[in-house]
Protein backbone atom coordinates (compact mmCIF):
# COMPACT_ATOMS: atom_id res chain seq x y z
CA UNK A 1 0.00 0.00 0.00
CA UNK A 2 1.29 3.08 -0.78
CA UNK A 3 2.89 5.55 2.01
CA UNK A 4 1.60 8.85 3.31
CA UNK A 5 4.59 10.81 1.68
CA UNK A 6 4.44 8.74 -1.82
CA UNK A 7 0.07 9.74 -1.81
CA UNK A 8 1.38 13.42 -0.36
CA UNK A 9 3.40 13.69 -3.65
CA UNK A 10 1.15 12.72 -5.50
CA UNK A 11 -1.35 15.53 -4.11
CA UNK A 12 1.39 18.00 -5.18
CA UNK A 13 1.66 16.79 -8.73
CA UNK A 14 -1.91 16.48 -9.51
CA UNK A 15 -1.67 20.16 -8.15
CA UNK A 16 0.99 21.21 -10.36
CA UNK A 17 -1.14 19.33 -13.65
CA UNK A 18 -4.42 21.16 -12.88
CA UNK A 19 -2.29 24.43 -12.76
CA UNK A 20 -0.99 23.65 -16.38
CA UNK A 21 -4.11 22.64 -17.57
CA UNK A 22 -5.50 26.10 -16.32
CA UNK A 23 -2.64 28.16 -18.21
CA UNK A 24 -3.39 25.71 -21.20
CA UNK A 25 -6.67 26.42 -21.27
CA UNK A 26 -6.19 30.07 -21.25
CA UNK A 27 -3.98 29.55 -23.86
CA UNK A 28 -6.80 27.87 -25.70
CA UNK A 29 -9.50 30.32 -25.11
CA UNK A 30 -7.31 33.41 -25.91
CA UNK A 31 -6.19 32.06 -29.23
CA UNK A 32 -9.80 31.24 -30.48
CA UNK A 33 -8.84 27.60 -30.32
CA UNK A 34 -12.01 26.62 -28.11
CA UNK A 35 -13.60 25.15 -31.15
CA UNK A 36 -10.47 23.80 -32.85
CA UNK A 37 -12.49 20.46 -32.38
CA UNK A 38 -15.73 20.74 -33.29
CA UNK A 39 -16.21 17.52 -31.43
CA UNK A 40 -15.69 15.56 -27.80
CA UNK A 41 -13.62 14.05 -27.13
CA UNK A 42 -12.39 13.10 -30.26
CA UNK A 43 -11.31 15.60 -32.80
CA UNK A 44 -13.03 15.38 -36.45
CA UNK A 45 -13.56 11.62 -34.49
CA UNK A 46 -10.42 11.56 -34.42
CA UNK A 47 -8.18 10.81 -31.17
CA UNK A 48 -5.91 13.30 -32.58
CA UNK A 49 -5.62 16.14 -34.86
CA UNK A 50 -6.00 16.02 -38.96
CA UNK A 51 -2.22 15.38 -39.81
CA UNK A 52 -2.81 14.26 -43.78
CA UNK A 53 -5.17 14.95 -46.93
CA UNK A 54 -7.25 12.13 -46.25
CA UNK A 55 -8.31 13.38 -42.29
CA UNK A 56 -8.38 16.75 -43.53
CA UNK A 57 -10.88 15.68 -46.23
CA UNK A 58 -13.23 14.14 -44.03
CA UNK A 59 -12.79 17.15 -40.99
CA UNK A 60 -14.30 19.87 -43.66
CA UNK A 61 -17.30 17.69 -44.32
CA UNK A 62 -18.31 17.72 -40.15
CA UNK A 63 -18.18 21.73 -40.70
CA UNK A 64 -18.94 22.68 -43.89
CA UNK A 65 -19.08 26.39 -42.62
CA UNK A 66 -16.27 26.82 -40.73
CA UNK A 67 -12.72 26.08 -42.27
CA UNK A 68 -10.01 23.38 -40.63
CA UNK A 69 -7.43 25.56 -38.62
CA UNK A 70 -5.17 22.51 -37.72
CA UNK A 71 -2.93 24.65 -35.26
CA UNK A 72 -6.42 25.40 -33.36
CA UNK A 73 -7.10 21.61 -33.30
CA UNK A 74 -3.47 20.63 -31.59
CA UNK A 75 -3.97 23.31 -28.93
CA UNK A 76 -7.04 21.94 -28.18
CA UNK A 77 -6.33 18.46 -28.34
CA UNK A 78 -3.21 19.27 -26.02
CA UNK A 79 -5.39 20.78 -23.59
CA UNK A 80 -7.58 17.72 -23.49
CA UNK A 81 -4.89 15.26 -23.12
CA UNK A 82 -3.51 16.72 -20.21
CA UNK A 83 -7.02 17.51 -18.79
CA UNK A 84 -7.15 13.65 -19.24
CA UNK A 85 -4.04 12.85 -17.76
CA UNK A 86 -4.86 14.82 -14.40
CA UNK A 87 -8.50 13.22 -14.62
CA UNK A 88 -6.58 9.25 -13.93
CA UNK A 89 -4.58 11.05 -11.22
CA UNK A 90 -7.39 11.86 -9.13
CA UNK A 91 -8.63 9.25 -9.97
CA UNK A 92 -5.83 7.28 -8.33
CA UNK A 93 -5.86 9.72 -5.25
CA UNK A 94 -9.61 8.81 -4.87
CA UNK A 95 -8.87 5.17 -4.82
CA UNK A 96 -5.44 5.18 -3.23
CA UNK A 97 -7.52 7.18 0.23
CA UNK A 98 -10.35 4.66 -0.01
CA UNK A 99 -8.07 1.85 0.68
CA UNK A 100 -6.23 3.98 2.84
CA UNK A 101 -9.22 5.38 5.33
CA UNK A 102 -8.37 3.33 7.94
CA UNK A 103 -5.38 6.03 8.37
CA UNK A 104 -6.61 8.86 10.89
CA UNK A 105 -4.27 11.05 8.90
CA UNK A 106 -6.18 10.14 5.47
CA UNK A 107 -8.58 12.78 3.74
CA UNK A 108 -11.38 10.25 2.27
CA UNK A 109 -14.12 12.92 1.69
CA UNK A 110 -11.99 15.17 0.11
CA UNK A 111 -10.09 13.24 -2.87
CA UNK A 112 -13.76 12.00 -3.70
CA UNK A 113 -15.02 14.84 -4.05
CA UNK A 114 -12.52 15.63 -6.46
CA UNK A 115 -13.19 12.97 -8.50
CA UNK A 116 -16.70 14.16 -8.54
CA UNK A 117 -15.41 17.33 -9.28
CA UNK A 118 -13.34 16.26 -12.15
CA UNK A 119 -16.54 14.42 -13.69
CA UNK A 120 -18.65 17.18 -13.88
CA UNK A 121 -15.40 19.21 -15.63
CA UNK A 122 -15.11 16.60 -18.11
CA UNK A 123 -18.99 17.50 -18.65
CA UNK A 124 -18.65 21.05 -19.22
CA UNK A 125 -15.79 20.49 -21.24
CA UNK A 126 -17.51 18.21 -23.91
CA UNK A 127 -20.35 21.17 -23.25
CA UNK A 128 -18.37 24.07 -24.04
CA UNK A 129 -17.55 22.60 -27.62
CA UNK A 130 -21.36 21.35 -28.18
CA UNK A 131 -22.68 24.23 -27.24
CA UNK A 132 -20.78 26.73 -28.91
CA UNK A 133 -18.95 28.59 -26.27
CA UNK A 134 -21.52 29.37 -24.63
CA UNK A 135 -20.06 32.22 -21.80
CA UNK A 136 -21.97 30.55 -18.98
CA UNK A 137 -20.71 27.08 -19.59
CA UNK A 138 -17.08 28.43 -20.56
CA UNK A 139 -17.37 30.32 -16.91
CA UNK A 140 -18.44 27.33 -15.18
CA UNK A 141 -15.38 25.21 -16.49
CA UNK A 142 -12.95 27.77 -16.06
CA UNK A 143 -14.24 28.23 -12.39
CA UNK A 144 -14.36 24.24 -11.67
CA UNK A 145 -10.78 24.26 -13.15
CA UNK A 146 -9.83 26.75 -10.19
CA UNK A 147 -11.95 24.71 -7.66
CA UNK A 148 -9.56 21.67 -8.43
CA UNK A 149 -6.45 23.16 -8.28
CA UNK A 150 -7.67 25.01 -4.88
CA UNK A 151 -8.72 21.54 -3.48
CA UNK A 152 -5.89 19.71 -4.54
CA UNK A 153 -3.58 22.43 -2.86
CA UNK A 154 -5.74 21.60 0.08
CA UNK A 155 -5.54 17.73 -0.38
CA UNK A 156 -1.16 18.71 -0.57
CA UNK A 157 -1.24 20.38 2.19
CA UNK A 158 -3.39 18.12 4.49
CA UNK A 159 -1.33 15.22 3.65
CA UNK A 160 2.52 16.89 4.74
CA UNK A 161 3.39 15.31 7.81
CA UNK A 162 4.42 18.30 9.38
CA UNK A 163 1.12 20.66 9.84
CA UNK A 164 1.05 24.26 11.18
CA UNK A 165 0.26 24.72 15.03
CA UNK A 166 -1.30 28.08 14.59
CA UNK A 167 -1.27 30.44 17.78
CA UNK A 168 -4.38 32.49 18.71
CA UNK A 169 -3.11 35.48 16.47
CA UNK A 170 -2.67 33.68 13.33
CA UNK A 171 -6.22 31.66 14.07
CA UNK A 172 -7.96 35.36 14.02
CA UNK A 173 -6.94 36.03 10.45
CA UNK A 174 -9.18 33.01 9.53
CA UNK A 175 -12.63 35.20 8.91
CA UNK A 176 -10.06 38.01 7.28
CA UNK A 177 -8.63 35.69 5.33
CA UNK A 178 -11.88 33.93 4.01
CA UNK A 179 -13.25 37.48 3.18
CA UNK A 180 -10.69 38.15 1.44
CA UNK A 181 -11.04 34.54 -0.43
CA UNK A 182 -14.39 35.64 -1.12
CA UNK A 183 -13.65 38.93 -3.13
CA UNK A 184 -10.80 37.14 -4.73
CA UNK A 185 -13.19 34.46 -6.36
CA UNK A 186 -15.31 36.91 -7.51
CA UNK A 187 -13.39 38.46 -8.73
CA UNK A 188 -11.93 35.42 -11.07
CA UNK A 189 -15.47 35.10 -12.20
CA UNK A 190 -15.78 38.26 -13.55
CA UNK A 191 -12.33 37.90 -15.28
CA UNK A 192 -13.72 35.01 -16.72
CA UNK A 193 -16.75 36.48 -17.67
CA UNK A 194 -14.87 39.46 -19.70
CA UNK A 195 -12.50 36.88 -21.33
CA UNK A 196 -16.06 34.43 -22.23
CA UNK A 197 -17.91 37.48 -23.61
CA UNK A 198 -14.61 39.05 -25.63
CA UNK A 199 -14.80 42.10 -23.56
CA UNK A 200 -10.80 42.70 -22.60
CA UNK A 201 -10.34 45.67 -24.78
CA UNK A 202 -13.45 47.07 -24.84
CA UNK A 203 -12.02 49.66 -23.07
CA UNK A 204 -8.64 50.18 -24.56
CA UNK A 205 -7.56 53.17 -22.47
CA UNK A 206 -6.56 53.37 -18.39
CA UNK A 207 -7.46 54.23 -16.10
CA UNK A 208 -10.36 55.93 -18.02
CA UNK A 209 -12.42 54.15 -21.03
CA UNK A 210 -12.83 55.24 -23.94
CA UNK A 211 -11.41 58.75 -22.57
CA UNK A 212 -14.25 58.27 -20.21
CA UNK A 213 -14.10 57.99 -16.36
CA UNK A 214 -18.17 56.54 -16.59
CA UNK A 215 -19.07 55.54 -20.06
CA UNK A 216 -22.20 54.28 -21.74
CA UNK A 217 -22.51 51.06 -20.12
CA UNK A 218 -25.46 48.02 -20.25
CA UNK A 219 -24.86 46.41 -17.57
CA UNK A 220 -28.21 44.48 -18.14
CA UNK A 221 -27.47 42.81 -21.48
CA UNK A 222 -23.85 42.33 -19.79
CA UNK A 223 -24.79 40.24 -17.13
CA UNK A 224 -27.38 38.10 -18.65
CA UNK A 225 -26.07 35.33 -17.70
CA UNK A 226 -28.12 32.45 -19.78
CA UNK A 227 -29.25 32.91 -23.54
CA UNK A 228 -30.68 30.91 -26.43
CA UNK A 229 -28.74 27.43 -27.20
CA UNK A 230 -27.61 27.00 -30.74
CA UNK A 231 -25.60 30.36 -31.04
CA UNK A 232 -22.45 30.46 -31.88
CA UNK A 233 -20.37 32.48 -29.38
CA UNK A 234 -17.11 32.28 -30.56
CA UNK A 235 -15.71 36.07 -31.09
CA UNK A 236 -18.91 37.15 -28.97
CA UNK A 237 -22.33 38.63 -29.60
CA UNK A 238 -22.57 41.45 -26.79
CA UNK A 239 -22.63 45.00 -28.18
CA UNK A 240 -20.23 47.49 -27.45
CA UNK A 241 -21.87 49.03 -24.03
CA UNK A 242 -23.11 45.69 -22.92
CA UNK A 243 -18.71 44.76 -23.12
CA UNK A 244 -17.98 48.08 -21.51
CA UNK A 245 -20.34 47.31 -18.47
CA UNK A 246 -18.82 44.00 -18.15
CA UNK A 247 -15.06 45.92 -18.42
CA UNK A 248 -16.15 48.09 -16.01
CA UNK A 249 -17.08 45.89 -13.82
CA UNK A 250 -14.25 44.18 -13.73
CA UNK A 251 -11.96 47.42 -12.74
CA UNK A 252 -14.41 48.19 -10.31
CA UNK A 253 -14.39 44.44 -8.76
CA UNK A 254 -10.19 45.44 -8.51
CA UNK A 255 -10.61 48.37 -6.69
CA UNK A 256 -12.39 46.31 -4.04
CA UNK A 257 -9.96 43.98 -4.04
CA UNK A 258 -6.90 46.34 -3.69
CA UNK A 259 -8.86 47.61 -0.87
CA UNK A 260 -9.43 44.59 1.04
CA UNK A 261 -6.61 42.73 0.02
CA UNK A 262 -4.37 46.39 1.79
CA UNK A 263 -6.09 45.67 4.96
CA UNK A 264 -5.51 41.90 4.89
CA UNK A 265 -1.88 42.22 4.34
CA UNK A 266 -1.77 45.08 7.17
CA UNK A 267 -3.28 42.34 9.37
CA UNK A 268 -0.52 39.17 8.17
CA UNK A 269 2.03 41.92 8.81
CA UNK A 270 1.35 42.56 12.09
CA UNK A 271 0.57 38.92 13.23
CA UNK A 272 4.29 36.88 14.43
CA UNK A 273 5.34 34.28 11.50
CA UNK A 274 3.55 35.76 8.89
CA UNK A 275 5.63 38.01 7.01
CA UNK A 276 7.15 35.69 4.66
CA UNK A 277 3.34 34.12 3.60
CA UNK A 278 2.49 38.15 3.25
CA UNK A 279 5.21 39.29 1.44
CA UNK A 280 4.54 36.46 -1.18
CA UNK A 281 0.82 37.42 -1.28
CA UNK A 282 1.63 41.01 -1.52
CA UNK A 283 4.23 39.84 -4.45
CA UNK A 284 1.35 37.52 -6.32
CA UNK A 285 -1.06 40.44 -6.45
CA UNK A 286 1.36 43.20 -7.53
CA UNK A 287 2.11 41.10 -10.30
CA UNK A 288 -1.25 40.35 -11.18
CA UNK A 289 -2.49 43.86 -11.10
CA UNK A 290 0.65 45.22 -13.38
CA UNK A 291 -0.49 42.19 -15.57
CA UNK A 292 -4.20 43.37 -15.77
CA UNK A 293 -3.05 47.17 -16.44
CA UNK A 294 -0.69 45.68 -19.29
CA UNK A 295 -3.29 43.97 -21.05
CA UNK A 296 -5.78 46.93 -21.50
CA UNK A 297 -2.44 49.48 -22.54
CA UNK A 298 -0.56 47.04 -24.65
CA UNK A 299 -4.10 45.33 -26.29
CA UNK A 300 -3.67 42.03 -25.16
CA UNK A 301 -0.57 40.79 -26.06
CA UNK A 302 -0.99 36.54 -25.34
CA UNK A 303 1.30 36.11 -23.21
CA UNK A 304 0.46 38.37 -20.16
CA UNK A 305 -3.43 37.41 -21.08
CA UNK A 306 -2.27 33.93 -20.00
CA UNK A 307 0.03 34.88 -17.24
CA UNK A 308 -2.64 36.92 -15.73
CA UNK A 309 -5.33 33.56 -15.59
CA UNK A 310 -1.94 31.63 -14.24
CA UNK A 311 -1.22 34.43 -11.50
CA UNK A 312 -4.85 34.53 -10.56
CA UNK A 313 -4.67 30.60 -10.03
CA UNK A 314 -1.44 31.21 -7.68
CA UNK A 315 -3.37 33.70 -5.67
CA UNK A 316 -6.02 31.10 -4.65
CA UNK A 317 -3.40 28.45 -4.30
CA UNK A 318 -1.26 31.44 -1.59
CA UNK A 319 -4.68 31.65 -0.37
CA UNK A 320 -5.32 28.21 0.77
CA UNK A 321 -1.98 27.69 2.04
CA UNK A 322 -2.23 30.77 4.43
CA UNK A 323 -6.09 29.28 5.37
CA UNK A 324 -4.09 25.80 6.38
CA UNK A 325 -1.19 28.19 8.22
CA UNK A 326 -3.73 29.73 10.46
CA UNK A 327 -6.11 27.22 11.19
CA UNK A 328 -4.35 23.84 10.28
CA UNK A 329 -4.63 20.77 12.76
CA UNK A 330 -2.00 18.57 13.97
CA UNK A 331 -1.65 15.23 12.14
CA UNK A 332 0.96 12.54 10.48
CA UNK A 333 1.08 10.78 8.02
CA UNK A 334 2.70 7.28 7.72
Amino acid sequence: MTTGRTYNRLALFAAILTFVVIVLGAWVRLTDAGLGCPDWPGCYGHLTWPQDEGSLAVAEQVRPDRAVDVGSAVREMVHRYAAGILGLIVLALAILAWRRRRDPAQPVALPIALLVLIIFQATLGAWTVTMLLKPAIVLAHLAGGMLTFSLLVWLYLKTRQAQPRPNLPQRRLRWPLALGLTVLVSQILLGGWVSTNYAALSCPDFPTCMGQWWPDADFNEGFTVWRGVGVDYEGGILDQNARVAIHMAHRLGAIVVIGIFSWLLWKLFRTPSMAAPASLLSLLLVVQITFGILNVVLGLPLWIAVAHNGFAALLLGCMVWLLTLTGGKTASSG
